[in-house]
């Protein structure tokens, strides 16, 4: 399992990506929901940030196979 801060890295890292190639899903960006729990609970931190990071993921995994497959 991911640390936070490694998730973290890989969520700023990710939405780079997406601002730099893909700047037209960067208003997507702000409409997913990301919940910031208790800090009792740290593991459901973890989870949640992982969630959102396979959220983006998918979103840009998505879109680029759309891109792919509209230019042929």
């Amino acid at each position: 399992m991911k640390t936070e801060q490694e998730l973290n890295d890989n969520i700023l890292k990710i939405t780079m990506h997406i601002n730099e190639h893909f700047p037209e899903l960067s208003k997507y960006i702000g409409e997913m929901p990301v919940t910031i729990p208790d800090e009792n609970e740290p593991a459901i931190r973890v989870r949640q940030l992982q969630e959102y990071y396979d959220s983006l993921e998918s979103l840009v995994k998505k879109y680029a196979d759309n891109q792919d497959n509209s230019t042929n």
